[in-house]
């Protein structure tokens, strides 16, 4: 190695100890900080509420069943007894703004805003209905809207804290059959990007986090269009697959530092860094692949299903290969029926 390849090495480790360094003096402490989680219930949300839990902030779960945020803050109970839970469907926009109301009234303020909440129809464009990609939109972009409106005037005041927006590797590549999620998730990664620029300088910092495949037991849940048992059992598998999918407690302990740290965003997981950048590199060929994997995925009616519900996640092979993903739906407490 020559003179000037060496020197060059060294500014640049020496820079990024410096960045790694700089961001450390201006990280956040989560002691105490009050942070509001959307879909904290199960799946990420739980996850990313324990480890907020373990670093000591004050709790505020909202979700749209009772019986889960109840589960969810006896789950907790273990950690910290600093939890409030409220029903709440991120659709609504009156809703939203009661709930951060509420939170503002109890708790004095919010220095976390976690827009988590997330629905996924799975499934051919042609068999999905308007309705589905407008509840799609309404939980993933609108609620991360209504949400982050809500709390900005507080946070302005302020002059600090931290919004939080987890979007996906489908708001990078739209994958086929996940047309619906892809959409909304493409919005809502905009809407995070335009409001880190625009809050620039103000004491608010906004992440995006885009995760890939994680194990959290969500296929269960997942609504599945088309020839519904194929759809299911494809999607349960692929989440399933060691290496290409991320567990979700590792994924909330990246979500949380960077949190701490204020980065713009973080792509979870390796494959997910992969995809991203090779469709940043060749979009016409990645649509091209994309096409060929169309071809290879279920068609079939026009009917809706649960994961859950499908006779496929009950085949011997399928409950096999699964083994992960239940193992993540237990850990998570993704809701699971007798059977499934």
């Amino acid at each position: 190695m020559n003179r000037n390849s060496m020197l060059l090495s060294s500014a640049l480790v020496a820079a990024g100890v410096g960045t790694a360094l700089w961001r450390k003096s201006r990280a956040m402490d989560l002691r105490n900080k009050v942070v509001l989680i959307t879909g904290g219930s199960k799946g990420l949300g739980i996850a990313m509420a324990r480890k907020f839990a373990e670093e000591g902030a004050r709790l505020t779960l909202c979700a749209r069943s009772a019986e889960e945020l109840d589960r969810a803050r006896n789950d907790l109970s273990s950690i910290t007894m600093d939890v409030h839970t409220e029903q709440c469907d991120v659709g609504d926009r009156d809703q939203v703004e009661q709930l951060v109301e509420d939170t503002l009234r109890r708790e004095g303020r919010i220095d976390v805003l976690v827009n988590n909440a997330g629905v996924i129809h799975v499934g051919p464009v042609e068999t999905m209905h308007v309705e589905q990609f407008e509840e799609a939109m309404d939980i993933m972009f609108w609620g991360m809207v209504y949400g982050t409106l809500g709390v900005l005037p507080h946070m302005r005041e302020r002059r600090s804290g931290r919004i939080v927006n987890i979007t996906s590797i489908g708001a990078k590549v739209s994958v086929p059959h996940l047309t619906p999620y892809s959409c909304a998730k493409s919005a809502a990664a905009a809407f995070s990007e335009g409001m880190r620029a625009e809050l620039h300088g103000t004491g608010i910092k906004v992440v995006t986090i885009a995760p890939g495949l994680m194990r959290t037991g969500s296929f269960l849940n997942a609504k599945f269009n088309g020839a519904e048992e194929g759809e299911a059992a494809w999607f349960s598998v692929s989440s399933s697959i060691p290496g290409l999918t991320m567990g979700a407690t590792r994924a909330a302990e990246r979500i949380v530092e960077a949190t701490r740290t204020g980065r713009a965003e973080v792509i979870l997981g390796t494959p997910t860094k992969v995809l991203a950048g090779f469709k940043a590199l060749f979009p016409g060929t990645t649509a091209d692949l994309l096409g060929l994997v169309n071809h290879l995925l279920p068609r079939g009616s026009s009917r809706t299903k649960k994961g859950a519900e499908t006779v496929a996640l009950r085949h011997p092979l399928v409950r096999v290969l699964t083994t992960p993903e239940r193992a993540g739906a237990k850990e998570f407490l993704q809701p699971t029926p007798e059977g499934a």
